[in-house]
């Protein structure tokens, strides 16, 4: 059932408004409150799926109240009521995030189309909410054992936050996809995900590639550039293999991380940024720290919430469902039937040592898909997977 609220301070209009709500439709439950402070105090306490709140009250006005609930719930739609004299106010707050308002006496069927047509916002903006925590099939994480499900629970608690994320592992576990968790769980998703591998990016140019450049900054700036940082503004950076970076970058994006504000190469104006940092590394950077290459303040700032990915040997029971998993995407990519995997191949390529982690795995996967007979055997995995 849909929780209407009904904050009116005039009992005969509140008993006006409950009585039409509830004998119309027996879908609303309808609820009372005799003052804004009271509405309050009932919203912080209970979920309402739309409010209708009087202008002009005592203790706290309507516009309060508006405001109040916004900062509080501000997924509600709330629908203003208003007397004659009050129909200024009461388009202004339309402005300020009202959904709409009705006028004193209420009219039947305008009152009952506009909670209606409130419903339904309300409920696509629920959707959207949930389909934005929805993560794109691209980046899934496959896995059930409880290195993974600990992996799931940190990024459930993070991505609502800002919090900078330091992600390590070996090469081939998965880092990337845990940055995209959390960027695609998070309120920044409708912003964008830039990705920055710092190790494939030569040691002169990383600064500019970061922070960008003005014309004449040096040889080959034949025009002002903007960096990897403004082009993330209001969403998340991800900056990859963070461990192989400069320390004159670091010392840059120590500033970025302290103060909000980046510097273009050869330029003194401070650009202000709004970016969430996520990076990774497959480095020990407490022993880069010992050896001077690495700064042990950037790291501080960065590691506010370690995440660490298991490698594919210590996740063994993950296996069967990887190889599913891939199984089914390489055929697509493919355009040929799924081949499946009998029970002693599977079983064969567990008992592999996987250096090269998920990455490898992957590879062997689409090498016996190509090469395998229709359902891949213990001898296909011998024959072709050999370690």
């Amino acid at each position: 059932m849909a929780k209407i609220l009904v904050i009116e301070d005039e009992a005969a209009i509140r008993r006006v408004l409950v009585k039409i709500l509830s004998e119309e439709n027996d879908k609303y439950e309808v609820f009372e409150a005799e003052d804004g402070l009271s509405g309050i105090e009932k919203i912080k306490t209970d979920d309402y799926d739309l409010v209708l709140c009087d202008i002009k009250m005592p203790k706290m006005d309507g516009v309060e109240v508006l405001e109040a609930i916004k900062k509080i719930k501000p997924e509600i739609p709330i629908v203003m009521i208003s007397g004659h004299g009050d129909l200024d106010t009461a388009v202004n707050t339309m402005r300020l995030g009202a959904f709409d308002y009705i006028s004193k006496p209420p009219d039947l069927n305008r009152l009952l189309n506009t909670v209606r047509n409130a419903l339904d916002r309300k409920e696509l903006v629920v959707e959207n909410k949930m389909l934005k925590k929805k993560v794109s099939k691209n980046y899934e994480m496959i896995g059930e054992s409880k290195a993974i499900s600990d992996i799931k629970n940190i990024i459930e608690k993070v991505a609502a936050t800002d919090a900078r994320v330091l992600i390590t592992g070996s090469n081939g576990t998965g880092k990337e996809l845990v940055a995209h968790w959390i960027h695609q769980k998070s309120e920044r998703s409708k912003g964008p995900m830039i990705e920055v591998n710092c190790a494939a990016i030569p040691g002169e140019l990383i600064e500019s590639e970061l922070f960008g450049h003005v014309k004449g900054a040096f040889t080959s700036a034949n025009k002002d550039r903007a960096g990897k940082f403004e082009a993330a503004n209001g969403g998340t950076i991800f900056l990859d293999e963070i461990g192989d970076m400069s320390l004159s970058a670091q010392a840059k994006v120590l500033r970025a991380l302290q103060e909000n504000k980046i510097q273009r190469v050869g330029s003194d104006k401070d650009i202000k940024v709004d970016v969430r940092v996520v990076a990774a590394t497959n480095k020990d950077l407490k022993k880069e720290i010992s050896e001077n290459r690495f700064r042990e303040d950037l790291y501080h700032r960065l590691a506010v919430i370690l995440v660490k990915v298991p490698a594919l040997n210590d996740r063994r029971e993950d296996i069967p469902l990887l190889i599913g998993y891939f199984a089914k995407k390489i055929s697509k990519e493919q355009g040929s039937p799924v081949k499946t995997f009998s029970a002693k191949a599977i079983k064969q390529l567990q008992q592999y040592d996987w250096t090269g982690n998920i990455r490898e795995l992957r590879n062997v996967v689409e090498r016996l898909i190509i090469l395998g007979g229709n359902e891949v055997s213990e001898e296909d995995v011998k024959l072709f997977a050999a370690k």
